[in-house]
């Protein structure tokens, strides 16, 4: 199956205008369960209630289930079970999630996998997310390259609101038959953007927006932006400036840097009349033109001024120097990325006050090191020492909860092989970033 698939994307790459007539031959339940292997097994059940054990309990003939339903036309995509989550500290409100059922989690992910061997050959360099062999960590050091290296002096931060709320079906439909006209697919894809999402017993239906949590929302994301963005800033906004210009994104999360600032006030003026031919619209509060690069630096330092600061993928990029005293771009873990995760650690210790220390010290390690492992690059060794501090002190108060006779002090904390947590790596994880 998997030289099917890149046989598919080797007929895309060489031949950019095809459209694949015939791909719904390739959903065998022998596909199926290649693509069981990638499917999270921590996820959560969708409507019917069942779990990703119970399915896998049955996987031989849930898949030939699914393949006969498909072949007689007779497949049904289930609404998704509408959760509402925290957008975390510091932000207001909650973000949907769709949780789709087993069984139609692993068909939208093998069709994604079909579209992403098509797809990938069209996309542009400028996007990241959601991509093989490409993580946030690239799209950092690329952007850090365009400023460092380039005549950079401006940074457009955008932040599309509701993104996946409000993308347009019929568009979206428009752009996947640029390269897909096997009707099974396409219907299929029809199928899961109108069905809807059931939250308290009713089913909600919309004619906007894509199945945000279930894996075809990634991939047809890519592909809404990558046609409402990425091609016409590389093709039709970027030929026409006076100076530099570089995007740089990770699925709705982008920002621009611009040589001069007419381009970039032209940029932002265009862009908002760009999007809203696609129902898009720019967050006004979150999208903000800013001086920053070197020869921002330079300029503002005539006036004993910094320049701006920005966020993206979590880590705040300053303006600074390295040990040589030439210009290089700082970037520190953003205070929210750090108060989202010490949220998340606070709830935990609450929730399971009463675990062994143990157990407790092993699933803080685990949270510790996935912190680390994504925001371990230069200069941000003092951060995440701070980290680790506020988790002691949190795990300290919590312990101290558990009885009002007995309190903990330091200096009994500080000889307990348990409460011990590991150190931030002495070296940037990520040298190359």
């Amino acid at each position: 199956m998997s030289t099917l698939l890149a046989q598919i994307a080797k007929k895309a790459q060489s031949d950019r205008k095809v459209r694949f007539t015939s791909l719904a031959h390739l959903l065998t339940p022998e596909f199926l369960k290649e693509t069981w292997k990638t499917i999270n097994r921590h996820g959560a059940g969708g409507i019917d209630g069942e779990s990703i054990e119970q399915f896998e309990s049955e996987l031989e003939q849930r898949v030939q289930e699914i393949c006969a339903r498909l072949k007689a036309g007779a497949y049904r995509a289930p609404p998704v079970r509408r959760v509402e989550i925290p957008k975390g500290p510091g932000k207001t409100g909650t973000r949907p999630l769709g949780i789709p059922t087993v069984g139609d989690r692993l068909l939208q992910k093998a069709v994604a996998r079909i579209l992403e061997a098509i797809f990938e050959a069209d996309f542009c360099d400028v996007s990241y997310g959601y991509r093989p062999r490409r993580s946030p960590h690239h799209a950092l050091s690329a952007l850090r390259g365009q400023i460092v290296t380039g005549k950079v002096s401006h940074v457009f931060e955008a932040d599309i609101r509701g993104y996946f709320n409000h993308v347009c079906h019929s568009w979206l439909q428009r752009m996947v038959r640029e390269r897909i006209a096997d009707p099974v697919i396409l219907s299929l894809i029809g199928k899961w953007l109108r069905a809807g999402a059931m939250q308290n017993g009713v089913v909600i239906r919309s004619e906007e927006g894509t199945p945000q949590g279930g894996p075809i929302s990634c991939v047809l994301a890519n592909i809404y932006l990558h046609f409402t963005l990425d091609l016409w800033f590389e093709r039709r906004f970027q030929p026409q400036c006076r100076g530099e210009a570089h995007l740089v994104r990770f699925v709705d999360d982008f920002v621009v840097s611009f040589q001069y600032l007419a381009d970039a006030e032209d940029f932002q003026g265009k862009l908002r009349e760009r999007f809203a031919q696609f129902n898009l619209e720019l967050a006004e509060e979150k999208t903000r033109l800013l001086l920053f690069g070197r020869f921002a630096a330079e300029r503002r330092a005539q006036y004993g001024q910094r320049p701006d600061t920005f966020e993206f993928l979590g880590f705040k990029h300053v303006c600074g120097v390295d040990r040589d005293g030439r210009f290089a771009v700082i970037r520190l873990p953003s205070v929210r990325s750090c108060r989202k995760f010490l949220a998340r650690t606070h709830d935990w210790l609450v929730k399971h006050m009463h675990w062994r220390c143990r157990d407790q010290q092993e699933h803080l390690r685990e949270m510790l090191q996935g912190f680390y492992q994504y925001f371990s690059l230069h200069h941000c060794q003092a951060n995440l020492d701070s980290i680790r501090h506020e988790v002691q002190l949190q795990w300290r108060r919590t312990l101290s909860q558990r009885s009002q006779r007995h309190r903990l002090h330091w200096s009994y904390l500080a000889t307990r092989d348990w409460f011990k947590l590991p150190l931030p790596p002495r070296r940037a994880l990520h040298p190359t970033v």
